[in-house]
């Protein structure tokens, strides 16, 4: 029997695929988290194969390859891309009920109309099938987003970075896709790890202020942040890998800022007490800078340390934790709403456990004049799929009205993921489709058109004011 790509996917219910081609399907994207890299979108230099495309940068895909057995060269070694595509070909088949499975497939259909189910078998003609059509259809970094109907992309960028692709990107006008960047000042944060002491001398260098105490630390940040938002940036990221709300003075600040700039070891209290003042304070940046506070919590980095040390950082062997303690993001939003200084935040939990618990925390720290001013982010990272996402809307949307949400993100360094909001929005219609029903929702169908197109699109636009 030949089985091919179907378009019903995900779609189990007739109202949930009627609600999906009538109001979901066309609606652009706004994909607010990624890790793209600006100087691709602007050099937009046509890809090799598709063996590049897939292979470059996607650390799922090696994940999954080394669960296999698949050799090391295969995956970030010195191996062509032709041999890493037929090497991950070969595993495709045996990816039943993983993301991959679907993500590949519908990279497939969607950009290069290819129904077919890759396999060894088949891997040499896709491959060379998709060759050409890369030749014949000039497919570079702006193609692909402007074939899937992107309307704003958001990368990833530190502090210190000039922006200088970001200013091109911004002056050219052949090109339609809004590109802006998140401020994500994680290694000024993370004063107990090693690149701390010659960053914070990097970040002189770029604000062009000295830094000797921990408010002209902030200082020194505030006015690299008023760079990404003369640039359009209204987005802010962290990375919580461990937070525990600990309480500091100024004097105790800046002894560990000097202590920490001389490379000297930190105490778990000195870490969580710089740690919580820096949440404090940049809070207080992003509210009158107004600045949207993205807060990604429970990453457990490097978990392999034998191979991260090999192959550096974001290569396939990170994992998930719960360390971070809700007590202590409750404190910090807390602290920074008595001041009258809580931004909009959102809060991406990475282990699914702690999913209902941060909704409901968000939930506590809304009030007027905004729409879900403190919010549960996508279903993120190891969540992002079909499975994941379903389970949040399952369990989260009791506690918090699924309806307020800014919707999915790619979280990628592909250009090809963008099928992701696909995914995310066959999967959120068929949750309403099978509301109605069982008659769990009735309402009228203007109601229906409304949420879907806020979720998929409108309410992205109006949170991060764009």
């Amino acid at each position: 029997m030949k089985h091919a790509f179907s378009e019903d996917l995900f779609l189990t219910n007739k109202t949930g695929k009627r609600l999906y081609e009538t109001y979901a399907k066309g609606m652009p994207i706004i994909d607010y988290h990624c890790h793209l890299l600006p100087q691709e979108i602007y050099e937009n230099k046509q890809f090799t194969d598709l063996g590049e495309m897939w292979l470059a940068h996607d650390h799922y895909k090696w994940r999954a390859m080394r669960t296999f057995g698949v050799d090391e060269r295969l995956i970030t070694g010195d191996a062509s891309f032709f041999e890493k595509f037929k090497a991950f070909a070969e595993i495709m088949p045996e990816l039943i009920g993983n993301p991959l499975y679907i993500w590949c497939a519908l990279e497939l259909k969607r950009f290069f109309g290819i129904d077919e189910p890759l396999c060894a078998e088949n891997a040499e003609k896709i491959y060379e099938k998709t060759k050409a059509l890369i030749a014949e259809k000039h497919m570079c970094p702006r193609w692909c987003m402007e074939c899937s109907n992107v309307e704003v992309v958001c990368t990833t960028e530190d502090p210190v970075d000039d922006l200088h692709y970001h200013k091109l990107l911004a002056e050219d006008a052949s090109f339609r896709v809004k590109v802006y960047s998140a401020f994500r000042p994680d290694k000024a944060m993370n004063c107990e790890k090693a690149p701390f002491k010659g960053y914070i001398g990097d970040l002189e260098v770029a604000a062009g202020k000295k830094i000797g105490t921990f408010e002209e630390l902030i200082a020194a940040l505030e006015k690299r942040l008023q760079v990404f938002k003369g640039i359009g940036s209204t987005i802010s990221d962290a990375g919580l890998d461990n937070f525990v709300w600990t309480e500091a003075t100024a004097g105790e600040l800046d002894a560990i800022l000097k202590k920490a700039r001389g490379g000297e070891p930190l105490s778990a209290k000195e870490t969580n007490q710089f740690r919580s003042a820096f949440l404090l304070h940049m809070g207080r940046v992003y509210a009158r800078n107004g600045f949207v506070m993205q807060i990604h919590i429970g990453a457990y980095r490097n978990a392999n340390g034998d191979m991260a040390a090999k192959l550096g950082p974001d290569t396939g062997y990170d994992c998930t934790d719960s360390a971070s303690d809700i007590r202590s993001m409750s404190a910090l939003l807390d602290a920074l709403n008595r001041e009258g200084n809580l931004p909009k935040v959102i809060l991406y939990p990475l282990n699914a456990s702690d999913a209902e618990p941060y909704a409901i925390l968000a939930a506590a720290f809304c009030k007027e004049p905004g729409r879900g001013n403190v919010q549960l982010g996508a279903s993120w990272w190891f969540n992002d799929q079909a499975h994941g996402i379903q389970r949040q809307f399952e369990a989260v949307s009791n506690l918090y009205p699924v309806s307020l949400s800014v919707g999915m993100l790619t979280d990628s360094r592909s250009f090809l993921s963008y099928p992701r909001h696909e995914l995310y929005r066959r999967v959120f219609c068929n949750y309403l489709g099978s509301l109605v029903e069982r008659g769990e929702y009735f309402s009228d169908e203007k109601y229906l058109k409304k949420i879907i197109e806020n979720v998929c699109y409108q309410n992205a636009k109006a949170y991060f004011g764009l």
